[in-house]
């Protein structure tokens, strides 16, 4: 059954390109968060889905485990408090108290079954109604040892927003020894490891250079790179993003 839990439970965040050997400088059309726990039994086919959009070259695939359902018999090995955080805090701000697994959210804005693709595909066209909905150039780029990010000047130089770099693992095979899914191997991609803030964009051009060395550990292998409106405790629509491989 798909997991259901209240939004209101207590949030608990934590908080000029050289020459590139490798880059991304791409014009998505969403950016889809996958909240999912390996302790969910309708989980899997939602995690497999992710697995598949992750393939699409317009699309930016994050998954982010939650920890809300360790108590059912398994910890969640890839889980993050601050994922649970984040989920709450998107149904808290679209007012609507819907925090479920597994659960997507398109482009910061709209949310959607997690294992149903047409599902995600039309809260893509819904939330690309709003003009400021991924409009804003991003790029990145392994430039050396660096990360290199740039983000484009807003319309009129105007804008504002946070540039997080999201590193993550491209498949996570793990096996279940307990609660709802016991016994199988499930595969988590474009699993959510490693957070850092860039900085503030204010509707100039910007670029950031982060070293790779402070995205490495866990197995990351790509980074994800999103400009949304808001904060990390309040986050809103996603003005742009990009991913890269960086391994």
């Amino acid at each position: 059954m798909i997991r259901l839990t209240a939004y209101w439970l207590a949030l608990g965040c934590s908080a000029v390109f050289a020459a590139p050997t490798v880059g991304a400088c791409d014009e998505p059309r969403g950016v889809i968060e996958l909240f999912t726990s390996q302790g969910c039994s309708s989980c899997p086919p939602a995690d497999k889905l992710l697995g598949e959009l992750a393939s699409d070259p317009s699309l930016v695939t994050i998954s982010l485990p939650i920890d809300y359902w360790d108590y059912l018999g398994w910890k969640d090995t890839l889980a993050n408090p601050r994922h649970s955080a984040r989920q709450r805090a998107y149904a808290r701000l679209r007012g609507d108290r819907q925090v479920y697994t597994p659960q997507v959210v398109v482009n910061g804005m709209v949310h959607a079954l997690g294992s149903d693709k047409a599902a995600i595909e039309h809260a893509i066209l819904q939330s690309r109604r709003s003009a400021a909905t991924l409009s804003l150039p991003v790029s990145a780029a392994v430039v050396g040892g660096d990360l290199v990010v740039n983000v484009a000047a807003g319309k009129d130089d105007s804008g504002a927003g946070e540039v997080w770099v999201c590193g993550l693992v491209k498949a996570v095979p793990i096996t279940i020894g307990r609660g709802e899914n016991r016994g199988h191997t499930l595969t988590y991609y474009n699993v959510a490891r490693r957070w850092l803030k860039l900085g503030d964009w204010n509707g100039k051009a910007n670029t950031w250079n982060v070293p790779l060395s402070d995205l490495s550990g866990g197995g990351v292998n790509e980074a994800a790179v999103i400009v949304q409106t808001g904060t990390a405790d309040n986050p809103g629509t996603m003005l742009g993003a990009a991913t890269v491989e960086i391994r």
